[in-house]
């Protein structure tokens, strides 16, 4: 029930901060847009309710005050208000004409959210472990298969990757500042996850030495 709630609760959001700052509802790239990222988050939310409700309970429970440490609650804010501005920039956008996009560059935008959620699949299905808060569960382990065979934090990787797309998606240009704004925010919410994990989960280091590579294989 949390789960539905709370999936209800962000489509809510989403579409009124983009159709609020749009001024309209008549816009087929943003229906387009929230068909594609709601239908691949409502698959995988449904594929973790039938083959791991513990993961589904360690995801709803996610966003600031959740987190045990102040800073992460801080980073979680400044992520939710960059993920809110990636939907309010395209609005406005398309309310005042700011910039104009292909519709080839808008489908290309689509499939590049359905890749960025595949990613993150693949990230789930690895790995029950992958809370939305930074801490250690129970008998969790280093995980080095799969997408952690290719980089470390193959979630953020994949949630960078669909955040790019949903500017181009929308057909807005401008929407792309926020999107890339949510760069510096993850890789500093990374790199404190990274020293929590070094310090308080068994073989991390000796992974950390196996996969050299963050976000992207050969770049970081």
């Amino acid at each position: 029930m949390r789960a539905f709630v709370g999936f209800v609760f962000l489509f809510l959001v989403i579409a009124s901060v983009l159709f609020g700052s749009a001024g309209t509802l008549h816009d087929g790239r943003a229906w387009v847009m929230l068909a594609m990222f709601f239908g691949c988050a409502g698959l995988i939310t449904v594929w973790l309710w039938f083959r791991d409700k513990a993961l589904l309970e360690r995801r709803v429970k996610a966003g600031p005050g959740a987190e045990p440490d102040r800073i992460q609650n801080v980073v979680q804010g400044l992520a939710g208000l960059v993920f809110l501005a990636t939907f309010a920039v395209p609005g406005l956008d398309r309310r005042f004409g700011w910039s104009h996009v292909p519709l080839a560059v808008s489908l290309a935008g689509n499939g590049m959210i359905a890749i960025g959620f595949l990613i993150v699949f693949l990230t789930f299905r690895e790995n029950t472990f992958t809370a939305g808060t930074i801490e250690i569960a129970e008998g969790q382990h280093v995980i080095d298969s799969g997408p952690y065979a290719v980089v470390r934090h193959p979630m953020y990787a994949g949630a960078l990757v669909m955040i790019a797309g949903v500017p181009l998606a929308l057909g807005s240009s401008w929407g792309l500042i926020p999107a890339a704004l949510l760069v510096p925010v993850l890789v500093w919410r990374l790199l404190r996850e990274e020293t929590f994990l070094a310090a308080n989960l068994p073989g991390y280091d000796t992974y950390r030495g196996r996969v050299p590579h963050r976000l992207a294989p050969i770049f970081w």
